[in-house]
């Protein structure tokens, strides 16, 4: 997909950022300005963040790399589910697991042990335990699902994390640059630019505008498959 024009941004509301009272003073280099207190981005800047981001993530892609997409915002949870899918790469849209990162040996030990358990179900090994054994390896299984389940299939801590609010899941980030992680994403004009590698000055909670730069990325990824 071809980088959106500044019309097209407008049309999903990419240029709007937070009112002026909520703003962080880094984000200035990227506003045009403010309308009825709202912060207004340049798009043209937005523009050419976004192709980077597009570019450093194909190469990522391209090249076998893990990317863990990370948005516990309710508005964008299917969208990232859907990228995750698509991409054949870990999501986190439910609630953080602290250590999800720095904590990764007890992490990778706890995925095992779901991964196993979710086996026996599906083996129906787990008769061997009682019924009421088996209700509460159930109840495990279901709480492990909700909080494992979209990076099951991580090997290792991720080559690079893609955060949708970086305000919201500012862990997730606190955690990637502990370790040096690359931090790609959206950044509104309430949070710190600093926390990224690469970053999108937009809008990161208009459903259309999400829609249109997550769904450029994702048609961007797709062609490296």
């Amino acid at each position: 997909m071809a980088i959106p024009t500044e019309k097209e941004l407008i049309d999903a509301a990419c240029h709007l950022g937070h009112p002026t009272s909520k703003w962080n003073p880094r984000m200035a280099p990227y506003l045009y300005g403010s309308r009825k207190d709202i912060h207004i981005f340049d798009l043209e800047q937005t523009r050419k963040h976004l192709e980077k981001v597009c570019n450093a993530l194909k190469k990522l892609q391209a090249e076998g790399k893990t990317i863990l997409f990370v948005s516990t915002k309710q508005q964008s949870i299917p969208m990232i589910e859907d990228m995750g899918e698509t991409l054949h790469q870990p999501t986190v849209t439910k609630k953080w697991i602290p250590g999800l990162l720095t904590n990764w040996s007890t992490i990778k030990n706890r995925l095992k042990y779901y991964l196993d358990l979710q086996e026996s179900f599906r083996t129906g090994e787990v008769e061997k335990y009682t019924k009421k054994e088996q209700v509460s390896l159930r109840k495990k299984l279901a709480k492990l699902d909700a909080a494992l389940s979209g990076v099951s299939t991580m090997k290792h801590t991720p080559d690079a994390v893609f955060v949708i609010d970086a305000v919201r899941d500012s862990v997730a980030i606190a955690e990637a640059r502990k370790l040096s992680i690359p931090v790609y994403g959206i950044c509104d004009s309430n949070a710190n630019p600093a926390d990224f590698t690469e970053f999108i000055p937009a809008n990161d909670d208009a459903v259309k505008s999400l829609l249109l730069i997550l769904g450029t990325l994702k048609e961007t990824l797709t062609s490296t498959k």
